[in-house]
């Protein structure tokens, strides 16, 4: 950790304002492929939908508020300056930045996809009596074992490939507005 650790003295309010425009449009986006795709009923996928993406911002910022300090003295001067007046001093920095995107695309991913799973197993009371039962019962055939366990791998990819697909379109929802608001 470095010596000079400390809270910021002033907040980026127009990238926190327009964290939170995305947020919004993000939310409505993902809620309607969870509730397309996973078949969840409108309110639930909304509430998994509000759930990722403030969970996955927050944590977004946590990162960027810990790893700014971290950062070579050029690098800080780039982000603060895109960051408070939207643009570079250097010509480099775009392609930085290019990969950069890439980066949090797909940690975003990620973290929406290990939240969302984390959410669906906390919240599953019926996943909790299906075990309890399932102890109950005598052993289950190995047949039946291999039946539950391909229907558990089919979810999981189902989800993944949900949330991927989720991520992409709010992202390219985003991307839109940044160009359009650039020009």
């Amino acid at each position: 950790m470095p010596e000079n650790w400390m809270l910021p003295r002033i907040f980026p309010i127009g990238g926190i304002l327009f964290d939170f425009l995305f947020v919004l449009i993000a939310i409505p986006i993902e809620a309607y492929l969870l509730h397309y795709r996973l078949k969840f009923d409108k309110k639930t996928s909304t509430f998994y939908a509000i759930s990722i993406n403030l969970f996955s911002s927050v944590i977004g910022w946590f990162i960027f508020f810990v790893s700014e300090p971290m950062l070579p003295i050029q690098m800080r001067a780039e982000l603060i300056n895109y960051m408070f007046f939207s643009n570079f001093k250097s010509p480099n920095t775009q392609v930085f930045l290019i990969l950069t995107a890439f980066i949090i695309f797909f940690a975003t991913f990620l973290m929406k996809f290990f939240i969302l799973k984390g959410l669906l197993l906390s919240l599953n009371e019926q996943l909790f009596k299906k075990q309890e039962e399932a102890e109950a019962e005598a052993p289950i055939s190995q047949r039946r074992r291999w039946r539950t366990f391909g229907n558990l791998k089919f979810q999981s990819n189902n989800l993944i490939i949900t949330v991927l697909i989720a991520n992409s379109l709010s992202y390219s929802a985003i991307t839109l507005i940044l160009l359009f608001s650039a020009k």
